[in-house]
C-alpha cells in the first residue's frame, strides 16, 4: 500500500515515531510520501526522506499560513525541488475555513507555487478547504493541468471531481471515505476510473472507521484501502496495485 498524504513530521508523533514505521512496515506499506507545509515541517520531512528508504517529501506553503510565506521561503522550495527523494510541491492551496491569511494572500501564494511547480516539472499536492470553485479556477487559470497532482483528501462532488481528472489531477481518499454518513466521498470512490484513484491518511489527522478519535498513522491506511474496494466491489488486492501503480506514475518513482 502507498500512503500518498502523511505527517510523520509532525508533533503526535515525537515520542513513538520508529515505532509507527515499523508498524507501517508490517502492514504491508511501501511507500509514504510525508508532506511538508511550513519551514520546520518541510525540514522534517526532507530529514525522513533521508533517513528512510521508503519515505519521500513533498515540499509547499500551506494556504492557513500563506501570510508568513516569504519571497525566500519560495526560492528554497524551489531549490529543494532538486532533491532526489522530493517528488512534489505542496500542499498548498486555498482554505476559507480558517482566517489567518487573507483569501487574496492565499490567492497569490498559490498561484506562485503552480508557476513554481511547472518551472521544476513536479505534480502538485492541492489543499481544499471551502474554496472549491476558486481551487478549480485558479487550477485552470494557471495551467496546472501541464504538471498535474491530487486533489487530498477529496471531500467534493463527483462532477468537480471528474473536471478535476480533466485537468491531468488524480483523487486522493483518506479516513473520512470510511465515515457511515460520507455520502460525497464514497459515491466519487466509486465512480471515478481506478486509474486516478489513490487513497492515503493525512495522518496524525482523520483516522478511519473504527478508530476515530485516536492518532492516525500509516497502517491505518488500509481502512481506507478496504472500504474502496468494498464500494467498487473488487478484491483489496487488485485495489491496493492500482492505487500503488498510479501513485508511483504520479510521483515518478521507479523502483
Amino acid at each position: 500500500m502507498f500512503d500518498t498524504h502523511a505527517h510523520l513530521n509532525a508533533i503526535q508523533f515525537e515520542e513513538d515515531l520508529e515505532d509507527v514505521i515499523q508498524r507501517a512496515l508490517d502492514e504491508g506499506i511501501s511507500h509514504i510520501v510525508v508532506v511538508g507545509f511550513d519551514q520546520p515541517t518541510i525540514k522534517g520531512a526532507l530529514k525522513l526522506a533521508d533517513t528512510y528508504d521508503f519515505i519521500y517529501a513533498a515540499v509547499g506553503w500551506h494556504p492557513v499560513d500563506a501570510v508568513d510565506m516569504t519571497p525566500e521561503d519560495l526560492q528554497w522550495i524551489e531549490k529543494l525541488a532538486d532533491h532526489p527523494k522530493v517528488v512534489a510541491i505542496g500542499e498548498m492551496g486555498l482554505d476559507y475555513h480558517w482566517d489567518k491569511s487573507p483569501k487574496d494572500v492565499q490567492q497569490r501564494v498559490f498561484r506562485q507555487q503552480i508557476q513554481l511547480a511547472k518551472k521544476v516539472k513536479l505534480p502538485i499536492i492541492i489543499h481544499n478547504r471551502e474554496a472549491t470553485q476558486d481551487v478549480v479556477d485558479i487550477l485552470r487559470e494557471e495551467g496546472a493541468e501541464e504538471v498535474g497532482g491530487i486533489m487530498h483528501c477529496y471531500s467534493g462532488s463527483l462532477e468537480v471531481a471528474k473536471e478535476c481528472i480533466e485537468m491531468n489531477f488524480y483523487i486522493s481518499f483518506g479516513g473520512p471515505v470510511t465515515f457511515k454518513n460520507a455520502k460525497k466521498p464514497k459515491e466519487v470512490a466509486k465512480e471515478i476510473p481506478i486509474d486516478r484513484l489513490l487513497i492515503e491518511t493525512d495522518c496524525p489527522y482523520l483516522s478511519p472507521h473504527p478508530l476515530r478519535g485516536k492518532r492516525n498513522e500509516p497502517s491505518y491506511v488500509k481502512y481506507v484501502a478496504e472500504a474502496i474496494a468494498e464500494l467498487r466491489e473488487m478484491p483489496l488486492e487488485d485495489l491496493v496495485k492500482k492505487t500503488t501503480e498510479n501513485a508511483k506514475r504520479l510521483y515518478q518513482i521507479s523502483d
